[in-house]
């Protein structure tokens, strides 16, 4: 396999294989962070989890009610919060590295559907 870069308005995807440390690539408009293998398999795992949580949640609330939802693995922590149809995506690294990065709900569709193409895990 080699190296893949997804990206959209506001977002982008990176999975290399090949690279020593750090595989995966997370970015915004203007920033990235690049994560281990396993790093990024946490995060791809969780915010799909927690996109269909989402997504079930919507049948459950009132149109004007918003939801606070998180999942965390060892290394990442991801909170999604807004209405189940547009929400932001918030994520810490539990590694030494400490990062935090997020997302505006207007990018976290295409960002939901990219983790789900990058790499096959």
């Amino acid at each position: 396999m080699d190296r893949v870069i997804r990206s959209g308005r506001g977002w982008r995807l990176g999975w290399n294989p090949q690279a020593p440390k750090y595989q995966g690539l997370v970015g915004g408009e203007d920033w990235g962070v690049e994560l281990t293998a396993a790093e990024f398999e946490d995060f791809c795992r969780l915010l799909g989890q927690l996109a269909e949580t989402m997504q079930q949640m919507a049948s459950e609330l009132m149109d004007e009610e918003k939801i606070t939802c998180e999942a965390e693995s060892n290394l990442v922590w991801i909170e999604v919060r807004g209405f189940p149809d547009a929400y932001d995506v918030h994520c810490i690294l539990s590694t030494e590295r400490g990062c935090e990065f997020s997302w505006p709900p207007e990018v976290v569709p295409e960002l939901i559907l990219a983790t789900k193409t990058i790499k096959v895990f």
